[in-house]
């Protein structure tokens, strides 16, 4: 979030190697949401191996509240994890984090049904999944403020944005890979433990990041925090967060648009699109090229904000996303070019205000406490606001008999995010 046209923006360089870094951190946010994304792609599989309601229905809301559970602990685990990286530094946080979402993603994998082994099945299932919610929690926060730290300042903002780049490379590559073995072995495949493969797949992608991790000593890349920041951070969490707690607020209402938008993009639209008569496989290639189109506008976002700054590409693209947002629910369901449309421009505002956003949720704190506060905004932002938007579209439909009044709600957040980055927009913090 520093950019030459702030004035306190320092001027200063760090060496040009940053692209091994950069690497590592956004690997590990590639896995993050590759994991997340199977778990609601292959859900229908998972409640029939794990789940022995005679009700289809009803064993599938008992897994849907299992993948509720992993966003329900990320709050608390990542002010604790991200209090931890303040502390010992980013290499120690980010080994923790990558071993805690591969043990989960390839447990579930290899989990015996309920046929098997009975009630221990969801009750080893929820602890699991409890794992990767440990572990997500400060992954993409440590592994971004990494990013930004290792590389040269005036580039911070499209550093954030191939974070986010990778947020959408995830869910891409398990929705690309599900794709796959439904369309060439079929669901009877899935029902019959081929549901578990994208899972352990997870494993020797887990490897190769915990290797490259391990790496960062060896190869000069894992700074610890001075002496100073360490004694300042080891004070008691609450009392280190004294005198944030307005930027935080102010964080949190800055991404709210973006948190909704992101969650649509990666549940709610495929859902709207099968229940608008699109059908599974076409709404699902919808949503691949909705994922792929966020990689190089997440990026191209970054270098916006580096280059015009970050405040005034919050107003505007929020600004937009807030007279686009009605449109696209008015065109959804009329033809598949304009609900295509709609679509992507839908996915490409989201995406082009994630690297200025990102950079603030990182860089509004000082070092002392940027690891437990920057987990504090994101992780609440996206349990409270994103993860209950799915839920909120379902109940406003349900309600309403259409999807156009939960496009007034996301217009709404998407409005409130842009008043609070024009008039509560954080001062990016240096120290």
């Amino acid at each position: 979030m520093l950019q030459p046209s702030d004035p306190a923006a320092p001027t200063a360089t760090k060496p040009s190697g940053y692209g091994k870094p950069l690497v590592v951190a956004i690997l590990g946010n590639v896995i993050e949401y590759y994991d997340a994304t199977l778990y609601g792609l292959l859900a229908v599989f998972l409640s029939r191996a794990f789940f022995a309601f005679s009700d289809a229905n009803t064993a599938l809301l008992a897994t849907y509240a299992t993948f509720i559970i992993a966003y329900a602990v990320r709050p608390i685990a990542g002010v604790l994890l991200g209090h931890l990286a303040d502390i010992k530094g980013h290499r120690f946080v980010l080994m923790l984090t990558i071993n805690l979402m591969t043990i989960g993603t390839v447990g579930i994998g290899l989990l015996p049904t309920y046929a098997t082994i009975g009630i221990w099945a969801p009750v080893l299932l929820i602890i699991l999944r409890t794992v990767q919610g440990v572990g997500a929690s400060a992954e993409y926060t440590v592994a971004t403020s990494y990013a930004i730290e290792q590389g040269p300042s005036q580039k911070s903002q499209y550093l954030t944005g191939w974070s986010n780049a990778g947020a959408n490379m995830g869910p891409m590559l398990a929705s690309l890979i599900a794709m796959l073995l439904a369309s060439t072995f079929g669901d009877e495949f899935l029902s019959t433990g081929g549901w578990r493969i994208p899972f352990l797949l997870s494993a020797p992608f887990g490897l190769l990041v915990f290797y490259l991790r391990r790496q960062m000593v060896a190869d000069g890349m894992a700074h610890s925090p001075s002496p100073e920041v360490r004694r300042e951070a080891r004070a008691p969490l609450i009392v280190a967060l004294r005198g944030h707690w307005g930027t935080v607020a102010s964080v949190i209402a800055m991404g709210a648009g973006q948190r909704v938008g992101t969650f649509c993009i990666q549940a709610y639209f495929v859902t709207a699109l099968i229940r608008l008569g699109y059908g599974g496989t076409m709404s699902m290639l919808i949503s691949i090229v909705l994922f792929g189109i966020g990689v190089p506008t997440s990026v191209y976002g970054g270098v916006l904000a580096d280059r015009f700054g970050g405040r005034k590409m919050l107003v505007l693209f929020f600004g937009l996303y807030t007279l686009a947002t009605m449109p696209l629910f008015y065109v959804m369901g009329l033809s598949l070019p304009l609900t295509m449309l709609g679509l992507l421009v839908c996915a490409v505002l989201n995406n082009l205000v994630a690297a200025p956003l990102s950079a603030s949720y990182i860089m509004s704190f000082p070092r002392a406490v940027r690891g437990a506060a920057s987990a504090l905004n994101y992780n609440v932002g996206s349990a409270l606001i994103g993860a209950t938007a799915p839920l909120t579209a379902t109940w406003l439909v349900g309600r309403t008999g259409s999807e156009h009044a939960f496009g007034w709600y996301m217009a709404g957040m998407c409005l409130i995010s842009c008043l609070a980055a024009a008039f509560f927009f954080p001062h990016p913090r240096t120290d």
